[in-house]
Parts: structure tokens; C-alpha cells; sequence
């Protein structure tokens, strides 16, 4: 199979490379190919003529978003409706990746990929619009949710809270902002298992598990010998940011599980990923 993959140097892009080295991999990162210009984007994938496009690219700054929606909008909305365009003028199916902050956090059970998204922050709506764009554009399609997404070479959660507590020797983590980790090396192997079914569709797709941030980095300061460090417990209102995240949104894994396809749990995933990464 011919595989393009926007954002090939991003944490999952890398680790989508290495999961399909099966196959013929070209992909772009940002300053190649700009998602935002739709003839760009046109020409190299159908210079390319691929038999999937999986689009990786995104804003993901959460807090940026917020400060510059039109860029969100710009790069994870009007982003992924071009190359949802581009997938139509070449004939070729999309695996876009999109994320479980499309939900509002009320639930009091994981969200399946049936449930209604509801976003409440900037970024979530853009990345909302970006999945309704695959959906109304293409006819053959994968979405694929994760959340807190961790992956090498990346400037994730793991990585700042890591850091952050060598420098400072504190930390201080909200107990009420919960979900589940998802290592990128993880996920791209679940998108590599999913590809090859051609099973259509909505995924949720993170390691099993639930956790709060309080409880993850816990976790991370174990794994990194650096559980003596305190961390102060705190709550979503004693931040002061420019976005707020939902604060339950574990995604369930309920479509992928039917063909077969699920992750570890999250704490081992976080053991093998913090003892390769380099900090």
C-alpha cells in the first residue's frame, strides 16, 4: 500500500513511519507541505498518488488555539478539508486523527464513538469541524480520537512534567482532569492493524486505563526515579489559562475492540516509552 502521511515529524508521525514500514510511506511535515494551501497539498499527494492519506498535521497547542482562532481554524479545520480534497481528487481514502476533547466532559461513564460531541474550547470546535469536513466530503474515511497523546522526541505531558520537575524539585497537578493516556508508538501500530481491515469508521483509540493528571504525573515521576518530588494537588478552577479542557473525557475503545484491535494498559506503555526517550 501507498501511504502519505501528513505531519511525518510529528511524535505520532514518526511512530506511524516505523509502524508501516511494511509499506511505501512519503509524507510532509509542515514547512514541505503546508495543509493550508489547498493547491500545495493537492499536488504533492496526487504527485505521490496514494492509496491512503493519513493526516497527522494539527494545531495542537491548546492554549494557542485559544489565543489565535483563526489560525486553529485555519490549520485544523480548513487543514483537514483540504487534504480530505485532495483524498477526493486522487481517489484514496483518509485516516484523519482527531481527539477526545471533542467532548464536554459531563459524562460520568468513558464516551463511546457513538456519543454526541459537544466541544467547549476553541481547539476541540476546530478539530470538531475538521472531522465533519472528512464526513461530508469523503465517502471512504477512518477517525481516529486519542488523548494525551505521548510519543519520542515530542514536547508532551510526559515530557514537561519530567523536566519540570528536575528544574523546579515541585510540581503542581490538577486531580480533576481525567482521561487516558495514549502512547504514539501504541497507536500507530492500532492504526496499522486498522488500515489493513478497511473497516470504515469512527475509532476511539487510547491505552486502557483511566487517570487523572495528578495520577499520571504520580506515575511519571515513579517511572523517572523522581518520586520523592511532592506535587501539590490542585483543581481545573485554580488555573489561570487561555482554554480550559473538558474535565472527564476517558474515550472508549468499543469499535476497535469488535475487529480485534485494543492497547495495553497506559502504565505500561508509559514504562517502555520513559525507558527509550532520552530527557
Amino acid at each position: 500500500m501507498r501511504i502519505y502521511i501528513t505531519g511525518i515529524h510529528g511524535q505520532l508521525g514518526c511512530a506511524l513511519e516505523k509502524a508501516l514500514a511494511a509499506h511505501i510511506v512519503f509524507g510532509a511535515g509542515s514547512s514541505e507541505v503546508d495543509v493550508t494551501d489547498l493547491p500545495a497539498i493537492r499536488s504533492s499527494v496526487g504527485a505521490f498518488e496514494p492509496d491512503l492519506v493519513i493526516h497527522s498535521a494539527a494545531m495542537t497547542d491548546v492554549d494557542g488555539c485559544a489565543r489565535d482562532p483563526e489560525r486553529a481554524y485555519r490549520v485544523n479545520a480548513l487543514g483537514t478539508r483540504n487534504v480530505a480534497l485532495a483524498c477526493q481528487a486522487a481517489n484514496c481514502p483518509m485516516l484523519a486523527i482527531s481527539t477526545n476533547e471533542v467532548f464536554d466532559g459531563a459524562a460520568d461513564r468513558p464516551y463511546l464513538e457513538f456519543d454526541l460531541a459537544r466541544p467547549i474550547n476553541l481547539y476541540a470546535r476546530s478539530k470538531l469541524a475538521g472531522e465533519t469536513f472528512v464526513r461530508d466530503l469523503l465517502t471512504r474515511f477512518y477517525i481516529v480520537r486519542a488523548a494525551w497523546l505521548f510519543g519520542y522526541g515530542g514536547n508532551n505531558f510526559v515530557t514537561k512534567i519530567f523536566n519540570r520537575a528536575r528544574q523546579d524539585g515541585k510540581l503542581r497537578v490538577v486531580v480533576d482532569e481525567i482521561s487516558s493516556p495514549t502512547f504514539a508508538g501504541d497507536l500507530a501500530e492500532a492504526i496499522a492493524r486498522l488500515i489493513a481491515t478497511g473497516a470504515y469508521g469512527v475509532y476511539h483509540f487510547t491505552n486502557e486505563g483511566i487517570c487523572s493528571r495528578f495520577d499520571f504525573a504520580r506515575k511519571i515521576l515513579e517511572l523517572g526515579g523522581l518520586a520523592r518530588v511532592p506535587i501539590e494537588p490542585i483543581t481545573l478552577a485554580d488555573l489561570s489559562r487561555p482554554s480550559t479542557p473538558p474535565a472527564y473525557t476517558p474515550i472508549r475503545n468499543f469499535c476497535g475492540a469488535q475487529i480485534g484491535i485494543s492497547l495495553r494498559p497506559w502504565p505500561d506503555a508509559l514504562a517502555e516509552y520513559m525507558a527509550n526517550e532520552q530527557f
